[in-house]
């Protein structure tokens, strides 16, 4: 199982980095039409959505603390991985 991403700058005033990543499904889990977006929008926010292609998207935005509490959860889902 591999994730493929890209890396697009992105010319958003006031975002330190103008870095967006989009991750992409994987196609052994026929996910191949979804992407995830992560960045830090204006307003100083983490902004994650998930798209499916030809769909609409879902997406939320989290305060700094947040991401954070989201972040160590995420280790610890992924320590658990086999």
């Amino acid at each position: 199982m591999h994730l493929n991403f890209y890396v697009f700058l992105n010319k958003m005033r006031f975002i330190m980095g103008n870095v967006k990543l989009i991750f992409c499904g994987n196609e052994e889990a026929e996910q191949s039409e979804k992407q995830l977006q992560i960045y830090v929008n204006t307003n100083g926010l983490l902004y994650i959505e998930i798209e499916d292609i030809g769909y609409s998207a879902n997406y939320t935005v989290l305060d700094k603390e947040t991401a954070i509490k989201l972040s160590r959860e995420l280790k610890k889902q992924i320590a658990l991985m086999y």
